[in-house]
């Protein structure tokens, strides 16, 4: 009789309680978990047929089993009830309204330049080849014919990991890599990143891009080397472009010389980023040496070639008029979002 009375009683509890739903007093989720949910008042009962005799136990099972289908039965018509009577929220939607604002990235300047760089190559016959950040000694230095007690190889200048691992000061260290690599004759363009131990102001950085290029043939020479710089120059700046090349001294190279591209005296930023010259040195270039050839394993008597290297911040101040290289390292996004 126990039994039977605590069903009813549970039978009349759910009955109010689903009144209170359909009155909007409680949530019809609540209700579910109260009356059928693991530890809810109909598994209580069923857990407490174990005090009842076992031939009392089948007609019981019985009445437990119809109350747990009534209860089961009358939640799943509440839900019906609730998705046909629920409010048309559509209807309340004002499509005239304006959308969201949806924000839209951009590539980075120096990531903008580099493309640009590559596409002008790319139709001069160039392929693009990567080289390793980390660098031994040997690639860095010595295979460049740098000698053993030139001042870059110092702390001052060098960051070295270890007492022959560093981090490459100039790309340059690609063209070996890709001379040991790939067979002449080579047409190729190596961007990438670089660091030097120098100090942070508007006019250099620790960490910078560069744009190494690498041409080896039988036939080359300073005259070919030198139009296709100026090419490349009008190229990205436009036909009006002015430019100029110097003689100067790399290890790996030569004869050697510096190319410049006239930035202007306009302003009081012109004059501190040309040094009150106006010019603006953006790539050294000149013949490859014999030393590096042969390190590259190409011989000297039968293979020609010239390289060139440019820093790609110094190229974006250029395109765009940019007077402080650390912008590019900044990460701000009114800078940023210019481009």
């Amino acid at each position: 009789m126990g039994l039977t009375t605590d069903i009813e009683q549970v039978r009349a509890d759910f009955a109010h309680g689903l009144s209170d739903v359909q009155s909007g007093e409680a949530y019809a989720e609540q209700l579910r978990i109260d009356f059928l949910g693991r530890k809810g008042r109909v598994a209580g009962l069923f857990a407490s047929m174990g005090s009842l005799a076992a031939s009392e136990r089948p007609a019981a099972g019985k009445r437990l089993n119809g109350l747990k289908a009534e209860i089961t039965s009358a939640l799943a018509d509440l839900d019906s009830n609730v998705e046909v009577n629920a409010p048309a929220v559509e209807a309340e939607l004002d499509l005239t309204l304006p959308g969201d604002p949806i924000p839209r990235g951009a590539l980075h300047p120096i990531t903008l330049i580099q493309e640009q760089i590559k596409a002008i190559f790319t139709r001069l016959g160039f392929s693009v080849f990567y080289g390793p950040e980390v660098e031994t000694e040997y690639y860095n230095f010595a295979a460049l014919n740098f000698k053993p007690d030139h001042p870059a190889r110092d702390m001052q200048d060098t960051f070295y990991i270890a007492d022959d691992l560093l981090l490459r000061t100039h790309t340059s260290n690609d063209q070996i890599h890709a001379m040991e690599q790939l067979d002449p004759p080579l047409r190729i363009l190596m961007p990438g990143r670089v660091f030097r131990n120098e100090a942070i102001n508007a006019r250099s950085h620790c960490q910078f891009h560069q744009v190494e290029g690498l041409v080896i043939d039988r036939n080359t020479s300073l005259a070919e080397l030198k139009g296709t710089m100026i090419h490349f120059a009008k190229e990205l700046y436009g036909p009006d472009t002015v430019t100029r090349f110097r003689p100067s001294y790399f290890p790996f190279t030569e004869p050697s010389a510096e190319m410049d591209i006239y930035w202007g005296l306009d302003t009081e930023r012109d004059h501190r980023i040309t040094k009150g010259t106006g010019w603006l040195e953006i790539m050294g270039c000149g013949m490859v040496h014999p030393n590096v050839l042969q390190a590259g394993g190409l011989d000297p008597q039968e293979w020609t070639g010239y390289a060139f290297g440019m820093g790609l911040e110094r190229m974006a101040m250029l395109k765009w008029g940019i007077g402080d290289i650390r912008y590019f390292f900044e990460g701000d996004l009114r800078f940023l979002r210019q481009f």
